[in-house]
């Protein structure tokens, strides 16, 4: 649910919060505290801390969000400061008097009146645009408005900080709406955390902290953040603290947000399949860092060394289940994925089914998958329809076959609160993917890639890139292969990175 901006909805201090899917207990009111006012006087507002674990505020604009976010953190206020709703200056005003009073700092609209009577407090307009309204809405105005103001403006001490733990977090994109209610945020004691794209599990830092302190409620600024439920879901992941392995500084629960994986593809003792198998682990680990360092600097996504292991391998023989593929143990790769992901590398399981389908060994690797920063690939060209062969045809497989396995991954990571994982799927040819405009990519638990993985001239793929690309479903992002020994010549890094759309996913063979 959301905390909207209505009269009716700005009567509940904690009516948009968000606890899961069993939902909450009734609620018992807000814990307070009492910011003091200026020289030691009494206080001017009451803050709330939020007994929900997660609050949604609703809305875009700057109305909705001060309100909501005046209703999520304080119970109640004498004073309350108004800024005309296209009066920047005064806004800025507000905001900077706000931190220093210790009451909230709303937005002259619906939602800051609505607020305004919740709180029973008296308006201390911000500029002439908030008197005019606060006038032609009947709203009281503090007859000490001009002195509250006046002390705040000329106040040498700078706005309190709270120490330690703070009363809550406050998730906000940055927007320039959101600058009152991240003032208000900050006059009840919470601390504010900026989360660009609206995805909590993108900052590292928000993880670490939630992850070591999951008690302390979480309130979001705008509908960038929800919906709710979605929110839940991805709160319960920040909140273990878990990240996805990556060099120092790159964090967060994303595998591919803000940064290029850059990955040795291959299965380890098996130099044919790939360079992945051409050294030991250790070597392995040292070549897919060296591989990686090569794209630093060259844009501004910096560069992560991942593996992509095959770990199931296409066979030319039917072997005693009859499916032209042959499964490793899991027990035979967990030291090569567990020793990556202690070296900060993330793992992809790469899946050349042959007869039997992408999802039936899927499930058979569920013990690695279970880990963070372990993804999943699926190989098209070697999955078999009955009768076919091996190099004597190219393999294909339905949006449908993929949708199922795609569903399973997602389902994996979110009962058990995992961060989002690589789902890759390979292409070289508009035929390999049958329906493929119908693909599922609205898993929020996995990042989806198309990795073109044609080999040959330099021309060749990109033609092939192209045909890839066109037409695509939305919300996928891209993948690219070079090859040591097939392309003629290899792409440079800066060449692999100039192909549009630009590749966050890079492997070698």
């Amino acid at each position: 649910m959301l905390l909207a901006a209505s009269a009716a909805t700005a009567a509940l201090v904690l009516a948009g919060c968000t606890a899961g899917a069993d939902g909450p207990d009734p609620a018992p009111p807000p814990s307070t505290t009492a910011p003091t006012a200026p020289g030691g006087g009494e206080a001017l507002a009451a803050a709330a801390v939020p007994v929900q674990a997660n609050t949604l505020v609703g809305g875009t604009s700057a109305d909705q969000l001060a309100a909501g976010a005046s209703a999520a953190l304080f119970t109640s206020a004498t004073r309350a400061l108004v800024a005309g709703a296209d009066d920047a200056t005064a806004q800025q005003q507000a905001g900077e008097a706000a931190a220093r009073l210790g009451v909230p700092a709303l937005v002259s609209g619906d939602a800051g009146a609505a607020e305004v009577g919740r709180l029973g407090a008296e308006v201390v307009p911000v500029g002439e645009q908030a008197q005019t309204w606060s006038s032609a809405e009947g709203l009281s105005s503090a007859a000490d408005a001009e002195g509250l103001l006046s002390g705040a403006v000329a106040a040498d001490e700078p706005a309190a900080e709270t120490g330690g733990t703070p009363t809550a977090i406050v998730l906000s994109t940055g927007a320039p709406e959101a600058a009152l209610a991240t003032a208000t945020a900050q006059a009840a004691g919470a601390t504010v955390v900026t989360v660009p794209g609206g995805d909590p599990r993108a900052d590292g830092d928000l993880v670490t902290r939630l992850g070591a302190a999951q008690q302390v409620p979480v309130v979001a600024l705008g509908d960038a953040f929800g919906p709710g439920d979605r929110l839940d879901a991805r709160l319960a992941v920040v909140r273990t603290g878990v990240q996805v392995p990556g060099p120092d500084g790159l964090g967060g629960q994303l595998p591919l947000a803000g940064r290029r994986l850059v990955a040795l593809y291959g299965h380890p003792g098996t130099p044919s399949l790939g360079v992945l198998g051409e050294q030991d682990t250790a070597a392995t680990l040292q070549r897919a860092e060296e591989t990686a360092a090569t794209y630093d600097g060259l844009d501004d996504r910096p560069a992560a060394p991942a593996l992509e292991v095959i770990a199931t391998v296409a066979s030319s023989s039917p072997g005693a289940d009859g499916d032209y593929s042959t499964e490793v143990p899991v027990a035979e790769l967990e030291p090569l994925v567990r020793a990556a992901l202690d070296d900060g590398v993330q793992v992809v399981l790469d899946l050349q089914p042959g007869r039997s389908t992408f999802l039936e060994q899927a499930r058979e690797y569920e013990p690695l998958l279970a880990l963070p920063g372990v993804g999943l690939a699926l190989d098209p060209e070697w999955r078999l329809a009955p009768g076919q062969q091996h190099l004597a045809q190219v393999g294909r497989v339905s949006a449908a076959e993929v949708d199922e396995t795609s569903a399973w991954l997602a389902q994996l990571v979110r009962e058990r609160a995992l961060p989002q994982k690589v789902f890759l799927l390979h292409q070289f040819r508009t035929s390999m993917v049958t329906d493929r405009a119908s693909l599922d990519t609205s898993h929020d638990e996995l990042a989806f890639v198309v990795h073109a993985d044609g080999a040959g001239a330099p021309g060749d793929k990109r033609a092939t890139y192209a045909a890839l690309t066109a037409d695509a479903p939305v919300g996928v992002q891209w993948g690219w292969k070079n090859f040591y020994d097939e392309d003629s010549p290899t792409f440079t890094p800066a060449e692999t990175i100039a192909v549009q759309p630009v590749p966050v996913f890079v492997s070698y063979q």
